[in-house]
This record gives C-alpha cells, sequence and structure tokens, in this order.
C-alpha cells in the first residue's frame, strides 16, 4: 500500500502542475485550473491521485524532486520541506539540538534571536499556507463528484487542512482563516477562532473518515482525528487560555482503545523494538502499527533534501561510517546537547560490569586504560567459553590485552583490522566510555562507544564526540543522534543504491504520543483520567525501551516534571519539543536553561514573545489586514 499510495503521489505531482507562491493563506496555485481540469476530477479514481497530492505536499516540495520545479516560487526546495521546518522550528530551538552550518537566519533558531524577516521561519509558513491552498481547491472540486468513496477524500482533505492549521496556530498564532479559494485579502483569525475551527473541522469529519486501521497506510482514518484532538486540547490552555483536559482524556482514551497498538517486534533482535521505528522498512516491520499519521518516503519515487533524508545524512559526520546508516555521506551538521543526553539515566560502570557475569584472569593494559601500563591490568569478565566483556573508561592511548598480567600470554592488533596476533600491535584508543569485548576462540576484539544507560533509546554517538559544547559550529562538540537510520531491520540499504536518498517514513503522530498526552492531561485534572492506568501505558514504553521491567515506575513517581522527560526520551527529534516546553512555560523562561539557550553558553531566558514566531515580514507588507506578532 505504501508504494501504490508513493507512485500516486509521484504522478499526481508531475499532472498537476501546481507551482504557487502564497504571499497569504488564501492564494491559490498560479494555474487555478490545475484542479478542475476533466481528467484530474474526472471521477473517484482521479479524485485519489489528486488527494495524493495533498499528502505529498507535506512530504515533498515540487513537481520532480529532489528539486526544480519547485511548489512555491522563491524558496529553496532543499530546506523548505515540512518535516525540515518543523525539525529547525520545534526543535533546534529547544535543547534537543543544535546545528554546525552558518546560513543566514540558521544559528539564530538555536539562539532564540530570531527575526521577522527569518528565512525559515517564513518558509514554513509559506508551506502551511500551501497545504490549506491545496486542501481547499480539492474540496471545492471534488465536491461536485457523487461517488460515496470521495466524501471520505473531502474529509481526508479536511483533517490535511485542520493539521496545516494546528501547525499555524502553534507555530505564529493569529493568521488569516481561509477555506475558500479567493482572491480577495484575508483578514486574521485570532487563536481561539482558529482553535475553534480546527475542533469543529475534526469533530465533523470523525464519523466520516473510514474506521480505524482500515484506510491504506500512509492515509488517515478516524483515530487521527481523535489524536489530533487530543494534541489540540492538550495545548488549549496555551493557546486559548482556557484548559480542556477533560476533552484530552477523552479523546486520548479513544485512540488508546482503538486498533492502533504500541510496537513490540523486535525484528532486528537488538533486544529492543523502539528502533524499529526509525529505519526504512518502518512501513512494514511492525512499526506500522503504531503509527496514526506519517509521511511516507521512498529513496527512488519520493526524493526530497528534507524528510528523512535530512535527518539522516545531517546527523553524521566527525568518525561516524555513513554506511552504517545505509547512506553515502554525511552533511555533518546536526547534534544534540547534554541536556537530552542527561535525561537519560546513566548506570555506573560497576553495575554494568556486574551484570556481565564473573571477573577473570584477562584484562587490558595500556596508557589508554584506567591503570596504565604499569598495571595491574583492567580485568575484563567472562560472559561465556572463552568470551570476555568489559565496560570500562578510556583516555587518548594504546592498550593489549593479557592473560594474568603476564607479558608472556598478551594479544595485539597488527594492521588495525580487529583480529588479533599473539604479542601484536598496540591497539589505538581515544578518549571515551567504551564497551570492550574479547573472542579468542576467534581471536577477534571489539571496542565501541557507548552511553552507558540501559533504556535503548538514548541513541548517541559518542566517539570522538565532546559532550560539552564550546563551538556549535564543530561537528564534534555534542553528541550525535543515531535514531534514523536508511537500513532495514535485516541490515541493508535502502532502496536507492546511490545511498543519496532515505526510505525511512516519518510518524507525524503515533500512539505513544498519545499515551503521553493522557497521562499528563489526567495529571493536570482531566475528568474521567486514570493514573493507574496511564502508569500501565508509560510503563508500556519504558519496558519496550529497557527491553523489561526492570526500570518500571510506580504512580507516585509520575510527576509533570516526569512526563515531559519522558516525552523527551520518547520523541526526541519528532518535532514536539518546542510545544511541550511552552506548554510548561519553559522555553523562554529561566525555569529550565539549556547549553546556547539565549545565545548564551550556559543558557538564559528571553523575552516571552518569543513562545511565538513572526509572520514573514513579506506577508505583512503584501495584507494590510495583517499585524504583526508581539515583539517583532
Amino acid at each position: 500500500m505504501k508504494k501504490e499510495l508513493k507512485h500516486l503521489m509521484a504522478l499526481m505531482v508531475l499532472a498537476l502542475g501546481l507551482i504557487a507562491c502564497h504571499d497569504d493563506l488564501d492564494q491559490s496555485p498560479i494555474d487555478p485550473d490545475s484542479f478542475t481540469e476533466e481528467d484530474v476530477f474526472a471521477n473517484a479514481v482521479e479524485a485519489k491521485g489528486a488527494l495524493a497530492k495533498l499528502y505529498a505536499s507535506l512530504a515533498l516540495t515540487g513537481q520532480q524532486g529532489p528539486s526544480g520545479q519547485a511548489d512555491i516560487a522563491d524558496i529553496d526546495e532543499g530546506f523548505s520541506q515540512y518535516s525540515r521546518m518543523l525539525f529547525n522550528l520545534n526543535e533546534l530551538t529547544t535543547d534537543h539540538a543544535v546545528v554546525g552550518w552558518g546560513d543566514a537566519g540558521l544559528p539564530d533558531l538555536h539562539g532564540q534571536y530570531w527575526s521577522g524577516g527569518n528565512d525559515f521561519t517564513e518558509a514554513m509558513y509559506y508551506r502551511l499556507a500551501q497545504e490549506v491552498s491545496f486542501c481547499n481547491s480539492f474540496i471545492e472540486n471534488a465536491s461536485a463528484l457523487s461517488e460515496i468513496e470521495v466524501q471520505t477524500f473531502i474529509a481526508e482533505a479536511r483533517f490535511l487542512r485542520a493539521f496545516a492549521y494546528y501547525n499555524l496556530i502553534d507555530l505564529y498564532g493569529n493568521v488569516p482563516l481561509v477555506t475558500e479559494v479567493s482572491t480577495d485579502l484575508p483578514q486574521q483569525a485570532s487563536r481561539l477562532e482558529l482553535f475553534n475551527f480546527v475542533e469543529s473541522e475534526l469533530l465533523e469529519i470523525q464519523n466520516i473518515l473510514s474506521q480505524s486501521g482500515s484506510n491504506e497506510y500512509g492515509r488517515v482514518d478516524e483515530v487521527a482525528a481523535w489524536a489530533l484532538l487530543s494534541k489540540l486540547y492538550l495545548n488549549a490552555e496555551v493557546w486559548t487560555g482556557t484548559s480542556r483536559y477533560t476533552d484530552c482524556v477523552t479523546y486520548s482514551n479513544n485512540v488508546i482503545n482503538s486498533t492502533y497498538s504500541i510496537n513490540t517486534n523486535d525484528a532486528n533482535g537488538n533486544g529492543t523494538a523502539y528502533d524499529e521505528l526509525f529505519l526504512a522498512d518502518n512501513d512494514t516491520n511492525g512499526a506500522q502499527n503504531e503509527f496514526i499519521f506519517t509521511l511516507n518516503f521512498d529513496g527512488l519515487r519520493s526524493q526530497t533534501y528534507g524528510g528523512s533524508t535530512f535527518l539522516v545524512h545531517a546527523a553524521i559526520g566527525g568518525a561516524m561510517d555513513a554506511t552504517e546508516f545505509g547512506v553515502n555521506g554525511g552533511w555533518a551538521g546536526l547534534r544534540t546537547t547534554k541536556s537530552l543526553v542527561e535525561k537519560f539515566p546513566q548506570l555506573s560502570i560497576a553495575d554494568l560490569n556486574n551484570a556481565l557475569g564473573t571477573q577473570s584472569d584477562w584484562g587490558i593494559v595500556g596508557d589508554g586504560t584506567p591503570n596504565g601500563w604499569t598495571g595491574p591490568d583492567t580485568e575484563m569478565y567472562q560472559t561465556g567459553t572463552n568470551q570476555y566483556a568489559l565496560y570500562t573508561e578510556l583516555t587518548d592511548g594504546f592498550l593489549k590485552f593479557r592473560f594474568n598480567e603476564d607479558w608472556g600470554n598478551n594479544y595485539g592488533d597488527n594492521g588495525a583490522d580487529g583480529s588479533l596476533e599473539s604479542g601484536g600491535e598496540n591497539i589505538a584508543v581515544t578518549a571515551g566510555t567504551y564497551y570492550i569485548t574479547l573472542d579468542l576462540d576467534a581471536l577477534t576484539y571489539s571496542i565501541t562507544s557507548f552511553t552507558p544507560t540501559s533504556d535503548q533509546r538514548a541513541m548517541f554517538y559518542a566517539d570522538g564526540q565532546n559532550l560539552e559544547i564550546e563551538d556549535i559550529s564543530e561537528f564534534t562538540d555534542g553528541y550525535a543522534v543515531t535514531k534514523f537510520k536508511n537500513i532495514d531491520s535485516n541490515g541493508d540499504q535502502g532502496v536507492d543504491s546511490g545511498g543519496d536518498f532515505v526510505d525511512t517514513d516519518l510518524p507525524l503522530i503515533r500512539l505513544a504520543e498519545i499515551y503521553l498526552n493522557y497521562a499528563e492531561a489526567t495529571l493536570r485534572g482531566g475528568g474521567g483520567g486514570d493514573l493507574n492506568l496511564a502508569t500501565t501505558k508509560i510503563n508500556e514504553l519504558i519496558e519496550r525501551a529497557n527491553g523489561g521491567p526492570g526500570a518500571n515506575v510506580s504512580s507516585g513517581d509520575i510527576t509533570l516534571d516526569f512526563i515531559l522527560d519522558e516525552r523527551s526520551r520518547e520523541l526526541y527529534w519528532e518535532g514536539q519539543r518546542r510545544t511541550d516546553l511552552i506548554r510548561y512555560n519553559y522555553f523562554t523562561t529561566d525555569a529550565y536553561l539549556w547549553p546556547f539557550k539565549g545565545n548564551s553558553p550556559q543558557g538564559t531566558s528571553v523575552a516571552n514573545y518569543r513562545n511565538l514566531f513572526p509572520l514573514p515580514n513579506s506577508i505583512i507588507t503584501v495584507n494590510p489586514n495583517l499585524s504583526q506578532n508581539e515583539g517583532y
């Protein structure tokens, strides 16, 4: 189903020829007749193809991909794709991410000193405006068709329009509310008016959309409407001044009781099912059962420099091997701050080693090891017959494997090829925390960088990276994030053999988020909420992350700050963080600081008007009906 939808998307990108430049939310494509051609809206089959364009407009950027024949003129296609902008505005502005590139306006985001002329805030506005415009045109033209299934198509278009407005409310506040194709300059609507519109649309279409789990993969059903209502109500107090936590509980509960389920299929056999959510086959490996609304990508059929292609390539640099991520190289840009790394409970080296087995007479020795060349050796732990392992801190230098501190029985590595030779050459190591293995049957070893936590959601690359960030432009300052990969559960690369473009789909809403919405709304006083159920659902996520119940929590552990941290652990780099921090009043205040918040190395507060982004200066100039957001 994924490939069929992607093929339709690719066909309609070419067939419709929709090239638009939006100076306001009411702007239609330059060729307003594109959606009214007989071969586009002749029947339900053709209308389904036009519907695919609405989904494609959030995933892609133009008519041919990855660049050329752009949907929006005068905006760089590479950086203006929707989910890439969502990352920039909702993750890069927070403790979750920094970027080393110096493109004009990009450093402003993490430093929180952007202006009304920022290219990235402007690009996101135009991208969402395009989606509203395309949806309005589709709804108007599809309404002339009589086939029953077209009503479902129209409901999906209304969902996508509501989703675009959800984003606009979150990011910009007061924007025009436009529901039909028009050439008149629109009036500005209040956040409350926009909120009420999105709510009413979702309530009206919930019973028109396909039933839970019955639609094609990549298309929304009734559960998507409930999930978006859950998100909307969770943020109602910030956006409208009136809390709606009881409604959040209600619609979160609808989602929880639907056909969707948390992925527990450990297809690649690494002890946890969490990483399956972000692999190239996440449409088939079990992860799809958790995805409520996704952006679909294919390395051959839907190429873009945004989407998962951006998240994989941009997070690779330094000593990282791009082939391990299924791509042909890294862009050396994105890392994270220590604030995210430290969200994961740290285990002591001693605890980790004690879990390996019993100490042995085999150990490591050298100036890169804790006790230097003079020893005593740092003893390894026996994990099987002739199998040994050790967690330890290393420094820049060298090591060798030695038995019972006897130089007559030692191993090194001639040629640094991973194989051992008796009395071989010293093995070079760099500073960091490592998991070291020794296999005396195969005469091989491994030295693997790791973060000392049992939570497998802590997907960081630390080898050669500094936890502390002194210079954001240096890729080696800050841990790299390895969450997204262009390899499948079998370790195979995505379909683009050149390794340029990525297959991995991106979940915009998944069931785990709704579990956390339910818990937060319950704790905030939502009627009908059950804290014991909330605890059970959170423990489902923790058990998946830890490969068992050892880290589970009790209801007494569930506080608002715990939930916020759990959201960070579960949802980082998925476009949620800024919204969450604003809801907790942490985004601009000094109640929570992170490195380079407010452009200060230690972090500082900023003016609270930055809880909203500015409307693009270009549209303020064009439309006298619009007023700029406070502070800009």
